[in-house]
């Protein structure tokens, strides 16, 4: 009662209480007239006394005293006022005696308010009978005068303890008060006695029972003290319990933690399962041991893959009878790890079971119907729900509409009918849920024997030795091995005559497609972790592409990480695909395998179709064989690639060399010839460059040749060109600006000038630019530099004479007219 901000039925009602008892007092003391001050005096000093003789009242914060013993006697033997007087002042010293919070207004003003209401009710219901005339026994009179103060003493109470913390009213009597009537009781025995005491020998001799009433303290206290023992005992018990409930919680997490580093299934594919099996174990009706079993389960049911190699989990593709093999121990180990965790509840059961299967062809033990644990049942239909309607290596996600038809079809077969009933009954409501929200030395089973089941999606049968062969025609398969050969001979010859990547890949994938027919056809070859499409064809090479697959991930990047062909995968979990909207492609299987060189992976060769099982067996071996070649062929032809690219480019700035260059202006005029479209060479040399190596060194000239490179690259459109002829000159090749050449010129020199500034602080670097227009008079290579550079020299060597630049200049003008032109700029 000692809250703040009382609701308003609360307040009325302690002000009802309060304004009821100070009426009370106002009564009494009007009528109040001692007729014997000293055993009032000694009533009141006792009562106050044992009234500090208090005891804690369990469950709330209130406390009970001893001086209800004489507030009883007072009721028999003194007058209402004195009764009053004496209730009201020991109810006072009860409350601030020893109090351990604070006592507030308003609750001393209820205490003392409920106390004289009790004690005028109880003193009306003792004298009451005499005054009618009834006759009633002394005895009588005792107990209905006990029960009156019992009821008015904690009845009001509960209620307000109802009204300010909220507390039902009725629970709260019953638990906290009702169980001390019997006390009461015993009060008005002791309260008798002392009457007859006092009427046979004097109201002093009487006192003689307070040793009686003191034990009668002790032992209440030592049974509060007790039960307050035995609370705190239940709630370390309590606390250790829940300690214990947070361990197993936290190693639920940290093996959870476990199974999603070694497994790629997703953290909320964990949740959903964990949500959906612990809403269908409620709704099933288990008890709640069982439903803490399927909560731990159902996030740890799995955990048997870490004793599962890694490159079989992350399979993206069909699993071989080998490697299922592997994967069936999972369950049992799960099981064995799980043991030592000692759960308090039946988890290893459902761990171990979770893949039986209700007509009892499941593993590991092949036990059917009711036989196999509820917890397993609900978790297997649960875990298969979630997987087909959830992104797998293998396959992309149904709709759940989809996903539950599929359980539903295999009710009765796989999973237990009631619980598929069950998980079709509330699927969509609890999709909802998931959105709101000692030293082991014993080995694990790795090497255990599963006799029993089947994957679902079939065997790999990729092995001769494992594939079912059908009867066939031995002549047919004479002239077909003798195509293969043919062709496989013919492959061979193409891969060491073309040195070209592009060329060599184009023709070995429409010699290939004889053999191995397919859509589209793909080499993925690795960069930094990262298989970049290098040769894409057919009829998806657009999509395909674009993909850019990391190491390990999808189907072709599960191959180059692990060196084992998949057949008949699933394209759209290629990445950049798998999840795209997008990107949509009717392919239906694909076949990859590993490209290896002398200096091992280099990509994944990859074939695609649009049919489903569209790849045999024999299409594996004979891509294995081609790829055995295809990756040593592809390497030296990305060999021949980087030093053409070195032979062909300058190695200080990057730019093209002076071989490139002259193989662009063939190019160029070859392609302008007979048009009237031209385009302008330009050379440029450094002014001022021999300089800054003396003053400043070869490494400030060589970062000076670097940024003068930039800039030139940086000036350049799209279809124009740059290169570095030797030493400081450079050479630009730009189209169709004519007109414009020597604001070009202008432009290009001024940024020269900035790069001199910025590395040298200071205006010694310059450039001489001339340039040539083609087509034109002798539009050889040779005969287009060699004008540009005539141009460049004689404006270097005018610039002698600063005052005749301009002179020069229109006289060049003139004599060239549009086939030569220069420009320079002069040390200022």
């Amino acid at each position: 009662m000692g809250q703040t901000g009382f609701s308003a039925p609360a307040r009325a009602y302690l002000g009802f209480v309060i304004a009821a008892g100070i009426l009370c007092v106002a009564g009494a003391m009007a009528e109040w007239a001692p007729a014997d001050a000293p055993r009032f005096v000694a009533y009141l000093l006792v009562s106050v006394g044992t009234s500090l003789l208090k005891v804690r009242l369990p469950g709330i914060r209130g406390t009970m005293s001893v001086n209800f013993f004489f507030l009883l006697i007072a009721i028999l033997e003194l007058s209402l006022g004195e009764t009053l007087m004496i209730g009201v002042v020991s109810a006072f010293a009860q409350t601030v005696w020893k109090s351990r919070s604070q006592v507030k207004v308003v609750q001393m003003l209820f205490n003392l308010a409920m106390l004289s209401i009790t004690l005028r009710t109880a003193y009306y219901a003792y004298h009451y009978y005499p005054e009618t005339g009834l006759t009633i026994d002394f005895p009588t009179q005792l107990v209905v005068t006990a029960v009156a103060y019992f009821v008015m003493n904690t009845l009001p109470v509960a209620m307000a303890i109802h009204l300010t913390e909220g507390k039902p009213l009725l629970r709260t009597w019953k638990e906290t008060y009702f169980w001390v009537f019997s006390y009461y009781l015993l009060g008005a025995v002791f309260a008798g006695i002392h009457k007859n005491l006092a009427d046979s020998h004097g109201w002093a001799v009487a006192f003689m029972i307070l040793p009686v009433i003191y034990a009668v303290y002790r032992s209440y206290s030592f049974y509060i003290e007790k039960l307050e023992s035995e609370k705190q005992q239940a709630e370390a018990e309590r606390a250790h319990t829940e300690q214990v409930s947070n361990l197993h919680l936290r190693t639920i997490e940290a093996l959870a933690l476990a199974i999603e580093a070694k497994d790629q299934t997703t953290h909320d594919h964990l949740q959903r399962v964990q949500v959906y099996s612990v809403e269908m174990a409620k709704a099933l009706g288990l008890p709640e041991v069982e439903i803490q079993a399927v909560r731990a389960a159902s996030v740890l049911h799995d955990i048997g893959k870490l004793a599962v190699p890694e490159h079989i989990i992350s399979k993206p593709g069909r699993l071989t009878p080998e490697e299922f093999e592997k994967m069936k121990i999972h369950p049992v180990v799960g099981a064995e790890i799980l043991e030592h965790v000692q759960f308090p509840y039946p988890v290893v059961p459902i761990v171990r079971h979770h893949h039986e299967r209700w007509d009892g062809t499941g593993y590991p033990d092949g036990i059917r119907g009711e036989e196999i644990p509820i917890g397993a049942r609900i978790l297997s239909a649960v875990d298969c729900f979630d997987a087909l309607a959830s992104d797998r290596q293998y396959r992309r996600a149904l709709p759940p509409e989809e996903a539950m038809a599929e359980v539903v079809r295999l009710s009765g077969k796989s999973y237990d009918p009631r619980v598929v009933e069950c998980l079709q009954a509330n699927y969509k409501k609890w999709e909802t849920l998931t959105h709101a929200m000692g030293k082991d030395t014993r080995k694990l089973s790795v090497e255990v024997a599963v006799r029993r089941g089947t994957p679902a999606a079939g065997y790999d049968m990729t092995k001769e030795e494992t594939a079912v062969r059908k009867p066939v025609d031995f002549l047919s398969t004479i002239g077909a091995a003798r195509h293969e050969a043919q062709v496989l001979h013919e492959m061979t010859q193409d891969m060491v005559s073309y040195l070209a990547l592009d060329e060599m890949l184009s023709v070995v994938a429409l010699r290939l497609k004889k053999l191995v027919p397919h859509d589209t056809f793909a080499v993925y070859l690795k960069q930094d972790g990262v298989l970049q499409p290098e040769f894409v064809c057919g009829d998806e090479a657009r999509l395909f592409s674009s993909l850019r697959i990391p190491m390990g991930a999808g189907i072709s990047g599960w191959v180059a990480q692990n060196r084992k062909p998949i057949v008949n995968g699933n394209p759209s979990v290629e990445p950049g695909y798998l999840n795209d909207p997008g990107k949509f492609s009717v392919q239906r299987s694909i076949l990859s395998v590993p490209l290896e060189s002398s200096s091992g992976v280099i990509g994944a060769l990859t074939l695609v179709d649009g049919r489903k099982e569209a790849f045999d067996p024999d299409h594996v071996r004979i891509l294995l064989m081609i790829a055995s070649k295809l990756g040593q062929s592809v390497q030296n032809s990305l060999r021949y690639r980087s030093a053409e690219d070195t032979s062909m480019t300058d190695y200080l700035t990057g730019l093209p060399n002076a071989r490139s260059l002259f193989g662009r202006l063939t190019e160029e005029l070859e392609t302008k010839d007979g048009r009237t479209a031209r385009f302008s060479v330009l050379v440029c040399d450094l002014d001022g460059f021999k300089g800054i190596n003396d003053r400043f060194g070869h490494l400030k000239g060589n970062q000076v040749l670097q940024e003068v490179a930039a800039v030139l690259k940086d000036n350049c459109r799209s279809n124009d060109y740059v290169a570095r002829m030797g030493g400081d000159e450079f050479v630009m090749i730009a189209h169709d600006i004519h007109p414009n050449t020597e604001e070009l010129v202008r432009r290009l020199v001024a940024a020269i000038e900035k790069v001199g500034r910025r590395v040298c602080n200071d205006g010694t670097l310059s450039a001489s630019i001339g340039y040539a227009v083609a087509p034109g008079a002798g539009c050889a290579p040779e005969d287009l530099l060699a004008r540009a550079d005539k141009q460049m020299y004689a404006i270097k060597e005018g610039r002698r004479n600063t005052s005749g630049l301009v002179s020069l200049l229109g006289q060049v003008g003139r004599k060239e007219g549009i086939e030569g032109k220069a420009a320079t700029t002069l040390l200022q």
